[in-house]
């Protein structure tokens, strides 16, 4: 069987961490890569990112993220349950677990990810915006499941 490519969009707030979690029960399985996206607004890391500001990061192993000065290099949050979640996965399934990060509009950014890196489904979670909220901010998980080229699952909050 082919190798499958699953991406979770990963912001670490409660609604990505659920989306990875139900990723990780539903959908991988054995021998798949998953590909976490995570996007962060262009702003004091401009400068230092400008080389990776239209093809993001080159693909970085879960196992180096796991180094202080690497997470420091690509200036990536730590967060220890979603850095537990990952390595228990990656070890119960043999998963090969990669992370790419963009930097500028997560709505584009995912939806490039999604061509870019091949992947056969994406997983992302939903705030739970009102409709009015919606329409006034935008949305991300909408505009990504309008625009995606695989199958997009949302999970939602609640």
């Amino acid at each position: 069987m082919a190798e499958r490519r699953i991406g979770v969009a990963m912001d670490f707030s409660a609604s990505s961490k659920k989306a990875l979690r139900w990723a990780a029960d539903n959908l991988v399985r054995k021998g798949d890569t998953l590909v976490l996206l995570h996007v962060r607004h262009h702003g004091r890391e401009e400068a230092k990112n400008v080389l990776w500001s239209h093809t993001g990061s080159p693909l970085i192993p879960f196992e180096e993220l796991m180094e202080p000065p690497v997470r420091q290099r690509y200036d990536m949050p730590e967060d220890p349950e979603v850095f537990d979640m990952l390595n228990a996965l990656a070890l119960q399934k043999e998963l090969c677990v990669v992370v790419k990060m963009y930097w500028g509009d997560p709505r584009e950014k995912v939806c490039d990810a999604v061509g870019e890196l091949n992947l056969q489904s994406l997983v992302m979670g939903s705030r739970g915006l009102g409709q009015i909220q919606r329409i006034l901010l935008g949305s991300v998980t909408n505009y990504v499941l309008s625009n995606a080229s695989c199958p997009v699952t949302v999970v939602k909050s609640k």
